[in-house]
């Protein structure tokens, strides 16, 4: 059984912008794109207003237990990705998986190396619960 996942509407038009401008690409990128398109397929979409405050939306920043070491990450659009600053890209194994997930989910996920187990213990900033509908 799943865990539902909400994402927001804009979230999901920006990000079905991008995936429709991307080129066929290799199995690595195409297998990535297969996880984002799936996870935007099963998502409750919700109006950005609506969105609960302790759902990772687009440029949300939180707190994760990645295989029992606590990491803060941002979850951002390709453009804006800086793995130095902890910016992850939705495309990233990881920015995949957290998207649409609520504080206190726990998530098991294929990454290059192996399987994640991604814990979600704090929501630090959601743009939707700061009245920050711009981002």
């Amino acid at each position: 059984m799943s865990t539902d996942i909400y994402i927001t509407n804009i979230d999901r038009e920006r990000i079905k912008k991008i995936l429709d401008k991307m080129p066929e690409g290799n199995q690595a990128s195409d297998k990535s794109v297969k996880k984002l398109e799936n996870e935007l397929y099963r998502a409750i979409i919700v109006d950005s207003q609506q969105v609960p405050r302790d759902v990772i939306t687009m440029n949300s920043k939180a707190l994760l237990q990645l295989n029992d070491e606590d990491i803060e990450v941002s979850l951002v659009y390709p453009e804006d990705a800086d793995l130095g600053a902890m910016k992850l890209s939705i495309f990233s194994p990881i920015g995949t998986a957290i998207l649409g997930y609520k504080e206190g989910n726990t998530i098991e996920w294929e990454v290059p190396s192996g399987t994640s187990k991604i814990h979600i213990k704090k929501i630090l900033y959601q743009p939707e619960a700061a009245g920050d509908y711009h981002l």
